[in-house]
């Protein structure tokens, strides 16, 4: 399954389906083919991807860290970092909200 994520104010955001999951259960929200993000609720949405982002790069650093401090180097970090993966979509609601326009997939 793709998303593809539509509003008024941006371009079109592609996901593939596991990432799309991901995204929205980031958001507190179950998979589902369809579904919209309502311009009210666009903050705490941001803030929520924001905070998932912080959290896995703090987790990294963390890692890191003590890989550091035990004299080793962990592995590059395989795949795309959640920051790349839902700057798309974190561009999409800024210009959504800023347009009070909601975005949709699915429909």
């Amino acid at each position: 399954m793709l998303y593809k994520f539509k509003s008024k104010a941006a371009g079109d955001v592609v996901m593939l389906g596991p990432n799309g999951d991901q995204i929205l259960r980031l958001l507190g929200r179950e998979p589902a083919p369809r579904g919209i993000f309502e311009v009210a609720d666009m903050p705490a949405l941001r803030a929520a991807l924001e905070q998932a982002v912080d959290a896995e790069e703090a987790e990294r650093d963390k890692a890191q860290a003590e890989a550091a401090a035990e004299g080793r180097r962990l592995p590059a970090q395989e795949g795309v970092a959640l920051r790349q993966r839902v700057w798309p979509l974190l561009e999409m609601m800024k210009y959504a909200q800023a347009a009070n326009e909601p975005i949709v997939w699915g429909v």
